[in-house]
């Protein structure tokens, strides 16, 4: 691969041009399919794939790409990798259906089961997040303007909690029910999409409990940019999310957090059973 701060700008015009191609749909009258595992799937998040998966071959060709868009190999291959690229070319396709502006493009690098790099772009607001874990640096783009990131710390002042606007029903209100009885008051923020992680790593937010499925490509990216900025994913047992460790793309459910440090284990209730 190229030097770090090439890659980092690489990896953020290969999303730019990503969205760019979705934008053009999304003022469009477009249709929506629905594919195998009942999501439903657009022409944008098939024109982003081939933008990033031609981008991602330009700029490190031997390293393989994992998208939700391409027929993924078998576990026995894919357990060979040492490093890999995780890509969801359009996260939040119920919002972008819905026009709401809360879907995101994401490319993430993969090393050991763990994301080491992610970018995450907002096409409706032309907004980028990158996060480098090793160098622990995580930042906004915004044209050619970069803004910092960083979680915040828990205070006295209660949580703000990101939750899904597609997904959660009872069970995930119980919980928070018993989250606010435990640690204290709650504010709510529903956002779509990976940008509920990318909310916790801009220090707007402080906790996001995921209960129900998700794919790994749906998170890695902003895990990677979360992570950079100070936060973590968890499993709720404590231990971390990690990745292409079994056949099925599925993840455990999790929590994402601003603040580590922070006794989560010891607080919080037990999630409630399915």
């Amino acid at each position: 691969m190229t030097d770090t701060s090439r890659l980092h700008a690489d990896l953020v015009d290969i999303v730019r041009r990503a969205g760019a191609g979705i934008m053009e749909v999304y003022a469009t009258d477009f249709d929506v399919e629905t594919k195998s595992d009942s999501s439903p799937v657009t022409e944008a998040d098939l024109r982003a794939h081939a933008v990033i998966v031609a981008g991602l071959g330009d700029v490190a060709p031997d390293v393989p790409v994992l998208s939700e868009e391409s027929e993924p190999p078998e576990f026995e291959t894919r357990r060979t990798w040492s490093r890999y690229w995780l890509v969801d070319p359009l996260d939040g396709t119920k919002e972008f259906v819905g026009r709401n502006g809360e879907f995101t493009v994401n490319i993430a690098l993969i090393e050991g089961h763990r994301p080491v790099l992610g970018v995450v772009g907002v096409p409706a607001k032309d907004e980028v997040f990158v996060g480098d874990v090793g160098l622990e640096r995580a930042y906004k783009q915004t044209g050619t303007e970069r803004v910092p990131l960083g979680t915040r710390r828990i205070t006295d002042r209660g949580l703000t909690v990101v939750a899904s606007r597609s997904h959660g029903g009872d069970r995930l209100e119980r919980y928070l029910d018993a989250v606010g009885a435990a640690i204290g008051p709650i504010t709510r923020r529903p956002v779509g999409s990976s940008l509920k992680l990318c909310l916790l790593a801009e220090g707007e937010a402080d906790f996001y409990p995921r209960l129900g499925p998700t794919s790994e490509w749906d998170i890695a990216a902003a895990h990677a940019v979360l992570a950079a900025a100070g936060g973590a994913v968890r499993r709720f047992d404590g231990r971390p999310l990690e990745y292409n460790t079994k056949p099925s793309f599925l993840n455990p459910e999790f929590m994402a957090v601003g603040d580590p440090a922070f006794p989560w284990e010891e607080r919080l209730p037990p999630a409630p059973s399915p």
